[in-house]
Order: structure tokens, then sequence, then C-alpha cells
């Protein structure tokens, strides 16, 4: 814009007196200041229209169209003052117009600047010529992160995420070690700008969680966060022993994707075994005294999901379906089963599949055992910084 705006107030004087000082100049010299301008102008053209080809087919593969479509439909719902007589509706409606805008914006932006850049070449002299170059290199950045996203083109990887958390056999030393884990995601999240909710934490009896279970809400949080589905080991010398001897201790991370609606994935009530009982509290003012907690089986698959965080019975039942629905299209994935129905107990990993191993004695090195990727500073790793692990499992997929 400053470009176009400089171009307007002052270009009508630049032409005028470069034609002055042209009809100066032999006719050699004027035909060779001539075709380096064209030539100059030229290069640029050249480099804003490859980047806009390859725009345009990340554009059309990411479905932005369809998204901009969808949107423009969810403002119009929203706008409706009856929609609002159902609240849970209308906050549901919003999330996700919400979520649809953080992943539209961006590529409508880019493609603003590429087609407003395209139109001041075309009215632009040499003097331009730095500063369109430098908003090419700018949009070609600004690109190359976005094209990332085409990574994730698995069903459900633009989804929301539910990341478990549960410490293995080992009392406090595997409590602690789950709760070091559950800061290294918490770590990550902040990072990435994800937003983690925590929908429950079962504290341990001396220190770290028996469990914890967060929703990651921000875009392809479930494609981000899928490679780390599995166990994960550490080796070190522990501090919770008094000859301070090196022990190991393993965690069970588990990562579902976020599936809200029951016509998504079918499930048969007879299927479902559904228990109440009264939830645990803390004590004091803080005690839940009423049956709000709820654990659901799905009996096929003997898959179990308990939820006691909130005080209401109805929200709680609602969260555990949500969870159990993520399990069996995990297992669905997992099984490679065309159906919920075709789900076999006892079949999906879970304990068995150790992914990770994070040794702090007597050397430093996190590795992962599916892509062969390792880092030498597990504190770093530990602290949030997993993206080279993740980049590693997403290329091993391909």
């Amino acid at each position: 814009m400053i470009a176009m705006k400089r171009k307007r107030n002052g270009g009508s004087k630049r032409v005028s007196a470069s034609f002055h000082l042209l009809g100066r100049l032999r006719p050699p010299l004027v035909m060779l200041l001539m075709c380096y301008n064209l030539e100059s102008m030229d290069d640029a053209r050249k480099k804003l229209s490859k980047l806009e080809g390859e725009f345009l087919k990340a554009y059309e593969k990411l479905g932005i169209s369809d998204k901009v479509l969808k949107a423009s439909e969810l403002e119009k719902e929203v706008a409706e003052p009856e929609i609002w007589r159902d609240v849970k509706l209308a906050t549901e409606k919003n999330q996700e117009l919400a979520k649809l805008q953080d992943q539209i914006q961006p590529w409508e932006l880019l493609k603003t600047q590429i087609n407003d850049l395209k139109e001041l070449i075309e009215v632009s002299d040499e003097d331009l010529k730095e500063e369109i170059d430098a908003q090419i290199s700018a949009m070609t950045k600004d690109f190359e992160g976005r094209k990332q996203e085409l990574r994730f083109q698995g069903p459900h990887d633009d989804r929301d995420a539910i990341i478990r958390i549960t410490s293995g056999a080992g009392g406090t030393e595997a409590m602690d070690w789950a709760s070091m884990l559950e800061r290294m995601y918490l770590r990550f999240c902040e990072r990435k700008g994800l937003r983690a909710s925590c929908l429950e934490r079962v504290l341990g009896e001396e220190a770290g969680i028996k469990t914890a279970v967060y929703e990651v809400a921000g875009t392809n949080a479930y494609g981000l966060l899928k490679s780390e589905h599995g166990v994960h080991r550490l080796v070190r010398l522990s501090p919770f022993n008094a000859n301070n001897l090196r022990q190991t201790s393993f965690a069970l991370v588990e990562v579902l994707p976020v599936i809200k609606a029951d016509t998504e994935v079918e499930i048969d009530e007879k299927d479902l075994r559904v228990d109440v009982y009264r939830s645990g509290g803390h004590g004091g003012q803080g005690v839940n005294t009423t049956d709000s907690a709820v654990r659901i089986t799905h009996l096929p698959t003997n898959t179990v999901v308990t939820i006691q965080n909130e005080r209401s019975q109805i929200q709680n039942r609602e969260k555990a379906m949500e969870i159990l629905r993520g399990k069996l299209v995990q297992m669905q994935l997992e099984q490679h089963a065309a159906t919920i129905g075709e789900l076999r107990a006892g079949e999906s990993a879970s304990w068995g599949q150790q992914i990770r191993n994070y040794v702090l004695q007597p050397y430093k090195l996190v590795k992962d055992t599916r892509t062969g990727y390792e880092s030498s500073d597990p504190d770093k790793v530990l602290d949030g910084e997993i993206e080279g692990f993740i980049e590693s499992y997403i290329e091993n997929q391909k």
C-alpha cells in the first residue's frame, strides 16, 4: 500500500522526468536502459507468477474455498436470534465458526497480497523494484510456513485432540514421570498457541499424577499430537530412592480425536454400560456430595472411560461419550476396521507399544523407537521442544 501511494503521488513526475532524460541520451543508451528496466521487472513477475501457482495448488488442496462457504453459512446461522434458544448449540456453532476463520484468514490475506502486488508490478517503474522484491520474499516465506498445513491430510488431523496421560507400574516414581510428561505437553501447547483445558486430573499420594486428561483445541491439534500416542519410558537416578539407584518408569499417553456429534460415530446404545457414582473430592466445602461421576463401558471392546471433573452428571456423561468416540476411532485406525462394529477387544496398541525412550542417566538421550529420531538434550525436550520428533513422525508416515 505504501508503494502504491508513492506511485500515485509522484509517479507521473518521475515518468515525465524519465522520458525527458531518455530524450537527451543517445539511441543505443536509451534502448539499453529500457531493456534493463523491462528485464528487471520481468524477473519480479516470474517470481510472483511462480509463487501464485504454488499458492493456488495449496489453496485448492486444503479446500479453502469450501471452508469459506461453510464459514459464510455458519455466520448466517449464528446471526439468527432463534439459535440462542439452544445455548449449547449456539456455542458449538460459534466455536466451529471461530476455528474455520482461524484456518481461512491467513490464506485469504496472502491471496489478497499476491493480487495487490500483481497490480502494483504492472504500474510500477524501476524505483520500486527493490521494494517489490522484498515483498515477494516476505510472501514466499509466509507461504512456505503456511504450506506445512498440507502435511495434515489425515481423516481427523484438523480436529481438536484429547490427550490422556496415565502413570504405569512403579508407584511414586511412575506418577512423577507422568507429571513430567504432562508439563512437557502443556509447554508444547503454549509454544504452538494451542489451548489445553483440563478435563480430569488425579494426583498421586506423594508426588506426581496418576492420570490427567486434557482437551487441546487449535489448528490441526490432533494432527500435531497423534505422534505422541503410545508408551513413554524414562531411565534416571530416582529422586525418591534413598540409595539414588537408577530407575525405569513408564507412562501411557493416549491421543484421541475430538468427535462431538453422535452422527459421526455410530455407537449402539445396547453396547454401552453406564455406571454413576459419587465423585472423589478433597474434603471441606469443595467435596462433591452428588452422584455425578460417570463410567461408560463399551462392552464389545471392553473400553472404559471415566469422568468426574464436572459437578453435573449430564456434563460428565457428554464428555465421557466424547472421549469414548475418540477412543473407538483410534482403535478403528489401529485395527484397520471399516466400522466400529468390526472392532475387537484386546487388539489395539496400549502398554505394549513403546514409542520413545528418555534416558537421563548414565548418559543423556531421547530417542524415538519408530523413526530413529533422537535428541541429546532431554531438558529441552521435557520443556516442550518436541517438534523434531513430530516432524520426523509425519515424514515417516508419507
